[in-house]
């Protein structure tokens, strides 16, 4: 009678059926369940080798594919899965259960990636939850253990294109929840991370080198930038991103390298930031450098008790290492802010830090009403080699 009553047993049944009706293959689509090649569900088997064969025959397949992950959960080490010998014109991995990390932090914490998919084409991963016991890894590094590993990105995705990952959790992430590397076509929607506020290196979502991105109705807490964007990331769509704990939404940093791709056509859409460091930024290194940033859009975002609501710092140079007295070569250009609404809890609401080499150009305020939490103060706008123009009401007042 329980099993009748297992709501979540019937709805993966449900969705491999809509997944079958859907597909205009569907009468070939074959379903291969973790649990048939020797997946145990107990959380304390060592299930890769399972997940690892039915990743093998699911690419084998001349039609598409169903991977099955019925309730449990599955203790998984680091693994890659391979889109080199697939056949399979389109993989649907449907997890019920959870994918767990193994308790010693150190297997994890020695690899790049805990799940890692290379070259692989028209991949969907729905639902699911990964749990990487990142807190065992973030406690060594806080006590300055200097043997601790770096640690490893929960779910990686490289040179990979038509990928779709929907209704997902990452829950305490070592280090990057979820990268997208020299992918295209890929949309991330209604994903959920958790990572504690003070959890080191934990970026949410980091894209880079990678075209036709869409972040679409996620919420991520986490210790680090909720999405980060690196060079080479072009046509980026966000939309209904909700952000805190975490650092923002951030477009770099930018010029690490002399040689660099630039970041361009990104847009933020209706997005909430509450209690974060930075809201809306952008940051590069104070240092030479072939990149730029243009086409950026932010609109319809609202700030709750943000550090830097918004901000563009040029001037970035941690520990003074390798960039004093040195201009950013990044070109800054084209960028809009529109419908910015809240509260900074910091005096300083917008800080446009450009460099005096390459000063920012094309910047556009419309709309903005940002206030300072302290109500017995004003909030206040800052620039440094910044051009541009205001629309319609803005506050603080504009400096541009």
């Amino acid at each position: 009678m329980g099993r009748l009553l297992d709501i979540s047993y019937f709805l993966s049944l449900f969705f491999i059926l809509i997944i079958i009706i859907l597909n205009p293959s569907s009468s070939a689509t074959q379903v291969y369940d973790v649990k048939s090649f020797g997946a145990k569900p107990d959380g304390l088997s060592d299930s890769t080798k399972a997940f690892l064969n039915a990743w093998a025959a699911a690419c084998a397949s001349t039609a598409s594919s169903i991977i099955f992950v019925p309730k449990g959960r599955y203790l998984l080490h680091p693994a890659v899965f391979s889109g080199r010998y697939c056949t399979s014109a389109r993989i649907t991995i449907l997890i019920n259960g959870t994918l767990v990390a193994p308790a010693d932090y150190r297997i994890l914490g020695k690899a790049n990636n805990w799940l890692s998919f290379e070259g692989v084409s028209g991949v969907s991963i729905l639902g699911g939850a990964f749990d990487a016991k990142g807190p065992a890894l973030w406690a060594c590094k806080a006590a300055g253990n200097q043997h601790c590993p770096s640690g490893a990105t929960t779910l990686s995705f490289t040179n990979s294109n038509n990928i779709m990952i929907k209704g997902m959790l990452s829950l305490n992430s070592q280090m990057f929840h979820i990268v997208i590397n020299g992918c295209s076509n890929v949309r991330l929607q209604g994903v959920n991370i958790i990572a504690s506020g003070n959890s080191p290196n934990t970026d949410g979502i980091h894209v880079q080198r990678s075209t036709n991105i869409a972040i679409i109705r996620s919420t991520i807490r986490t210790g680090d930038d909720c999405i980060s964007i690196g060079p080479g990331t072009k046509n980026l769509w966000m939309e209904g991103i909700e952000c805190g704990p975490g650092h923002g939404i951030s477009i770099g940093s930018l010029a690490k390298d002399l040689e660099e791709e630039g970041v361009q056509n990104v847009t933020v859409k209706n997005a909430a930031f509450t209690g974060t460091q930075n809201g809306l930024r952008i940051k590069s290194w104070a240092r030479a450098s072939t990149g730029f940033v243009k086409g950026v859009h932010f609109e319809g975002v609202t700030m709750d008790n943000v550090q830097s609501p918004i901000v563009i710092d040029q001037n970035y140079c941690p520990h003074n290492q390798g960039c004093p007295s040195q201009e950013s070569g990044v070109k800054v250009s084209d960028v809009t802010y529109k419908g910015i609404r809240g509260t900074s809890a910091t005096k300083v609401a917008v800080k446009f830090d450009c460099s005096a080499a390459n000063p920012c150009t094309s910047l556009r305020l419309e709309d903005v009403k940002l206030t300072y939490t302290n109500e017995d103060q004003v909030a206040q706008a800052s620039c440094s080699n910044a051009n541009g123009k205001a629309y319609g009401l803005v506050q603080p007042n504009s400096c541009l």
